[in-house]
């Protein structure tokens, strides 16, 4: 949370001081760029956006992509594409210091990634112009969570310098839970371990959140976005042995978001 919350006030911060640095009019009149300057009592126009971002969650990280149609001047309708990675609260790396393996994470069952497939509904409070130089809208929306379940995969030593791979969940590892037998845990997965084994577990999400636009191009799109995400699956994700697994996530985030509107 502490990580969360320092990242959310930087990324107001960033906001604030370029709200204040926004170019006048005198400035706007020496700008060459092709890219067309918002002038004062001029309301933002679009037909068409395309915008990707970058997000970190108190539980994880991920990015997104989107599209939107304006029906108005204050109204947008937005389709939404967006993967992530929510880690546990428990979850602790351990490095091995006699061998060159990847860290293990003790008691790790799956990975965990998120992937979504929403419509969003964008409403505009505040319409940009370089007095206050930031757009604010409202999002809210929702749709498909399918959940993306990689096994957790741990080397271990089967002695005679012979090494393999075990999940977890397999009834081969009820040997290794035992903490006279943990020493022959010797290292985590590597990137390409468990994906032949992928399991999907499907659900549904409910997002609403802000969004600052403080570009300073009426044809781009440049801001930050924070919000709540709420997700809800078909049956609980097996996260960590020996806890208490969940069929529901609740997470907060804060995004950077870049694009261009047409």
């Amino acid at each position: 949370m502490k990580k969360i919350s320092l990242f959310v006030f930087f990324l107001f911060f960033v906001c604030f001081i370029k709200a204040q640095n926004t170019t006048s009019k005198k400035d706007a009149r020496k700008d060459n760029t092709n890219h067309p300057i918002i002038s004062d009592d001029v309301i933002l126009k679009y037909k068409r956006q395309l915008v990707g971002g970058f997000k970190l969650i108190n539980d994880g990280y991920g990015g997104f992509v989107e599209y939107g149609k304006s029906s108005s001047t204050t109204r947008s309708l937005l389709f939404q594409f967006d993967i992530s990675e929510r880690k546990h609260a428990k979850e602790e790396k351990l490095q091995n210091n006699y061998l060159p393996t990847s860290p293990l994470i003790y008691g790790k069952l799956n990975f965990f990634y998120p992937v979504k497939l929403g419509v969003q509904k964008l409403f505009v409070f505040g319409n940009k112009a370089p007095k206050n130089g930031v757009c604010i809208s409202g999002h809210i929306g929702g749709g498909i969570s399918l959940a993306l379940l990689r096994p957790y995969m741990i080397q271990i030593n089967r002695g005679n310098n012979t090494y393999d791979y075990i999940n977890y969940n397999s009834a081969d590892s009820i040997y290794y839970l035992d903490d006279q037998q943990a020493q022959y845990i010797v290292g985590g997965p590597s990137f390409t371990e468990g994906w032949n084994r992928l399991k999907l577990v499907p659900g549904l999400y409910v997002k609403p959140s802000l969004r600052f636009d403080y570009g300073k191009y009426s044809d781009v799109v440049s801001g930050l976005e924070v919000g709540i995400n709420a997700e809800y699956y078909s049956k609980k994700i097996p996260q960590m042995i020996r806890i208490k697994q969940h069929q529901y996530f609740l997470g907060i985030y804060a995004a950077i978001i870049f694009g261009k509107r047409m």
